[in-house]
């Protein structure tokens, strides 16, 4: 039998997604992985909700073109927006024996294990938290926790330009820490709900009362795929073990390497792909 070239597909809309795909890598790298940051259309969450699922669903079609039996939405919008119809209406009928994951319920699936007063806050963009998904997922698996959400509408852009490290990013670090703990004084658990911002830990946990915990997504999601393709040997068995890992973006791949390398940790080298006309 020839051997297949199949790699486990890691989307996002830009660069957060980068985040989660360092950890993935991290904790399972014998898998081969392709990238793709839709960058010429980035940010989704300014989009409207058909809008949003159809970006999506071509550059998940993009990735099962490449050779993907699986695909993980390292976005938040494009969980909160697009998942649940994809797996629902396109999978069954046009890809039964592909997998599309993505980052909310993973999330929301262990996020009572860290709250003992039943308080969990949520942040992240505008169209994540306006999306209500969190709320619906935590709900499912915890439907005793207390959820208050705040958007963060300025750290995606500290982030972008790489001034979240400087004093300047402080304020609006404080600032979205500030309104939400003000919702409720109960709250010990913190769901970071963007996969940019991973990079704001550090900031984050210095201006946060030691008693509440922080969840960020890159381990999460690492843990969450580990587990899934010991569960679905009828998937990992089809997923090629040569450690490749290639990136691709439907922007300017020299802007996106030098911007992938913050999120990334490691030297980007990315080609262009055309989604339109694939």
């Amino acid at each position: 039998m020839v051997k297949n070239k199949q790699s486990i597909g890691v989307f996002d809309s830009g660069y957060g997604g980068l985040t989660v795909f360092k950890s993935i890598a991290r904790k399972l790298p014998q898998y081969n992985y392709i990238y793709l940051g839709d960058n010429a259309r980035t940010p989704y969450g300014d989009h409207s909700f058909e809008t949003i699922y159809q970006y999506t669903l071509e550059c998940v079609e993009w990735l099962f073109a490449q050779g993907c039996p699986l695909v993980i939405l390292a976005c938040n919008t494009a969980s909160a927006k697009a998942l649940r119809s994809i797996q629902q209406n396109i999978l069954p009928f046009k890809y039964p024996d592909r997998r599309v994951l993505g980052v909310i319920r993973p999330t929301a699936e262990i996020v009572g294990n860290y709250t003992h007063k039943k308080s969990v806050g949520v942040m992240g963009t505008r169209g994540t938290v306006n999306s209500e998904s969190y709320l619906m997922e935590i709900n499912k698996f915890f439907p005793e926790i207390k959820v208050a959400q705040q958007s963060c509408p300025m750290w995606v852009p500290l982030i972008e330009n790489d001034e979240h490290r400087n004093p300047g990013a402080d304020y609006f670090v404080k600032k979205y820490l500030d309104e939400l703990l003000a919702k409720d004084d109960e709250i010990d658990c913190i769901v970071l709900a963007c996969t940019h911002y991973p990079l704001l830990v550090p900031k984050i946990k210095e201006m946060l009362p030691p008693d509440i915990n922080l969840l960020a997504q890159d381990d999460i999601v690492a843990d969450s795929l580990a587990l899934y393709l010991e569960n679905h040997p009828e998937i990992e068995s089809r997923i090629s073990k040569e450690g490749h890992q290639q990136f691709f973006t439907s922007g300017d791949p020299r802007v996106f390497d030098i911007n992938a390398s913050t999120f990334f940790d490691n030297e980007v080298v990315s080609s262009r792909v055309d989604l339109i006309h694939h």
